[in-house]
């Protein structure tokens, strides 16, 4: 018999996806965190693993983290935007599919890991350029959510990525299948306008406002009138900016053609973003998002802030779902970061 997700969907999860050293990750404020997920760990054949030892050591380290901060969970992910190129063709075997989640397990219990997060970019449509899709991956995803939640009962977690735009809503996953056998779901509301993007946009904007625009509250209405339930669904946020250059001062630079130049961290904003760079800050009401235009270097950025966080956690209230995420801790400035907002604002 399939065993159903019956965890906690109680309010209010901060979720940080994490890389790097444990070292790096111990100087954030993890006592304001619920779960930290660790991206990426390895596939070799059908098999989840770690990739190297220094890797196997962090995650013993997040693990003794939960020692003096009993609210965190500490999961592992798999994928990423560049990190399933095999994904189409390893979880079309049925075989395999068991073979992943029985080594899932294993892993998790040897090291008393919480749960995991699949960050396939993503089934049946095309993400990372080169990689294969097909469309029997909408099929094949549930079929892996089935086996995984078969081998870890209600004992682990199991969530995954989702791409927050409507075309990956309407094709890559059988939410109706998918969504009872999940913990919750991680919708990538960012990088909506990318790094392909030829037009300057807010990249990870709580309102959309024009033709064609994604947006979280168009992600989450969508699936609302799903029937997800709303305290499976967590928005995310993004620790860094995006950078376009050659911007034409129109609209100081919003909307306008451009070319994708560079990120830069949330913890670098100060340097970056001033008044001697040359950038000026603007606020856009309707989208809730901010942008910053440097009219002298034709350079437009696109960023969460403070100011548009406090208008997610309030979103995240008013329609009841199950926290925020973000895109990733290393990323967020160690102290008086866009966590403690998010803190803040949820608690």
């Amino acid at each position: 018999m399939l065993l159903i997700s019956l965890s906690s969907t109680a309010q209010n999860k901060i979720i940080a996806y994490a890389t790097g050293p444990a070292e790096t990750i111990k100087q954030y404020p993890i006592e304001k965190l619920t779960h930290i997920i660790y991206s990426f760990l390895k596939i070799k054949n059908d098999t989840l693993t770690f990739h190297n030892l220094d890797q196997e050591n962090t995650v013993r380290q997040l693990i003794a983290l939960k020692a003096t901060n009993p609210q965190l969970k500490i999961m592992v992910s798999v994928g990423g935007w560049s990190g399933c190129s095999f994904c189409s063709d390893l979880f079309a075997n049925d075989k395999h599919r068991k073979n992943f989640a029985k080594s899932t397990v294993y892993l998790f219990k040897k090291y008393g890991i919480d749960g995991l997060d699949l960050d396939w970019e993503y089934p049946a449509i095309e993400g990372f350029p080169g990689h294969k899709y097909d469309a029997a991956d909408k099929n094949n995803f549930t079929e892996l959510i089935k086996a995984l939640r078969q081998e870890l009962g209600n004992d682990f977690l199991l969530t995954f990525a989702a791409g927050g735009f409507l075309k990956y809503l309407n094709e890559s996953v059988d939410w109706d299948a998918v969504m009872p056998l999940v913990d919750f779901v991680n919708l990538m509301t960012y990088d909506l306008v990318g790094g392909y993007a030829t037009v300057t946009g807010h990249h990870t904007l709580l309102q959309d406002y024009r033709p064609g625009q994604e947006s979280a509250t168009k992600c989450v209405n969508w699936l609302l009138n799903k029937k997800v339930a709303a305290g499976k669904l967590i928005i995310g946020a993004a620790m860094y900016a995006r950078v376009w250059e050659s911007v034409p001062d129109i609209n100081h630079g919003l909307y306008q053609p451009g070319k994708f130049k560079q990120g830069v961290a949330f913890a670098d904003f100060k340097n970056y973003f001033n008044d001697t760079t040359g950038y000026k800050y603007y606020w856009d009401k309707k989208a809730k998002a901010p942008y910053q235009y440097n009219a002298s270097k034709n350079l437009f950025a696109t960023f969460d802030d403070e100011m548009s966080i406090l208008e997610k956690t309030k979103f995240i209230h008013h329609k009841k779902l199950g926290g925020i995420m973000f895109w990733e801790l290393a990323q967020d400035a160690r102290t008086d970061g866009l966590v403690d907002v998010m803190y803040k604002g949820l608690r």
